[in-house]
């Protein structure tokens, strides 16, 4: 199977410790996706986002500054036992937040749908969550 890797950097009007949170927060992650959300905040942790479209489990894990996890797409083409690799780096910038994501391991055939749903679904989703709280 051929894979790409998926490269994206937004900045966003909060702290890394509160970026950190959005996401690994099962409560606030929910809010901004407006879907079930179970999130582990334990390395080798799973979650379920999406109303479980996603799911995988924790790799690394340190407050503010950086999520690993494996992630696993319910996706015509994805295989089942198949998981990309996503790491968010979180760094501080004045007040913002610069956020940094790579993903590696997205099934070619899935890539250009999957780059346009982080911006929507996360990076959009997340921007105008943080303008309501």
């Amino acid at each position: 199977m051929k894979t790409k890797t998926i490269k994206q950097t937004v900045t966003f009007a909060a702290t890394p410790e509160k970026i950190y949170h959005l996401i690994m927060d099962s409560k606030k992650h929910a809010a901004f996706t407006g879907s079930k959300v179970s999130m582990s905040k334990k390395v080798n942790g799973k979650f379920s986002v999406f109303d479980g479209y996603c799911h995988g489990y924790n790799i690394e894990l340190i407050e503010g500054k950086k999520i690993v996890q494996a992630w696993h797409f319910a996706e015509e083409g994805w295989p089942d036992d198949h998981y990309s690799l996503c790491t968010f780096l979180l760094e501080p910038v004045g007040n913002k937040t610069k956020l940094i994501f790579r993903q590696t391991g997205v099934p070619e055939n899935n890539a250009a749908a999957l780059r346009d749903g982080w911006k929507q679904y996360y990076w959009e989703a997340m921007k105008a969550y943080l303008g309501l709280t």
